[in-house]
């Protein structure tokens, strides 16, 4: 594990602070230079094992190593009673789960057989990643009202997985359109049912 100083906690870095053994995920950063004082890093930061997201004020003084993270694909089974579970991609003895505090809005987006990123930690899998853009049918979908589609406006359409998604007029059920799973939102239509 390689030391880290209190600048170097960039977006997307995970690291170990201090005593403290469990992971984190730097979410946003922002270096802050006070008069008189010493600078500091002002971080929101994910505990990859809890879910947990916190404000996090580090220090010049504080000891920060870089979390040892393995990387690995595996399959998405199902969920169940606020769990998700999952495989190792290729060995599927190996079974694990997460909660829905660890996955959160990402579960919207998890289908069966799905293959995912997960974070391993020690022996442990901690968290996982989604490719940016998925696609996904759309199994509900109000029809647009005639003369409402001239000024493009919004619907909300039901997609496969059962989440909601605001989506443009002319999108109906049946249609296949690609969606951002880190913003939550509409891309564009892939496929016209």
């Amino acid at each position: 594990m390689s030391q880290l100083e209190y600048n170097e906690l960039k977006v997307g870095t995970i690291f170990t602070k201090n005593e403290d053994p469990n992971p984190y995920q730097v979410l946003e950063y922002a270096f802050i230079r006070m008069q008189q004082r010493k600078p500091v890093t002002q971080l929101k930061i994910k505990n990859l094992l809890t879910g947990k997201n916190q404000d996090y004020t580090a220090h010049q003084n504080e000891d920060f190593r870089e979390a040892e993270i393995e990387m690995m694909p595996v399959t998405f089974l199902y969920h169940s009673k606020d769990q998700y579970f999952f495989n190792e991609t290729g060995n599927p003895k190996n079974r694990f789960f997460l909660t829905d505090a660890v996955v959160e809005n990402m579960g919207t987006f998890l289908k069966p057989n799905l293959e995912v990123k997960a974070y391993k930690f020690g022996d442990k899998f901690i968290n996982i990643e989604l490719p940016v853009k998925m696609e996904f049918k759309v199994t509900e979908a109000a029809p647009a009202v005639r003369g409402n589609t001239a000024q493009g406006g919004d619907k909300v359409v039901i997609l496969e997985t059962g989440s909601k998604l605001t989506v443009p007029m002319f999108i109906n059920e049946g249609d296949i359109v690609r969606v951002n799973t880190q913003t939550g939102a509409y891309v564009e239509r892939v496929e016209k049912a």
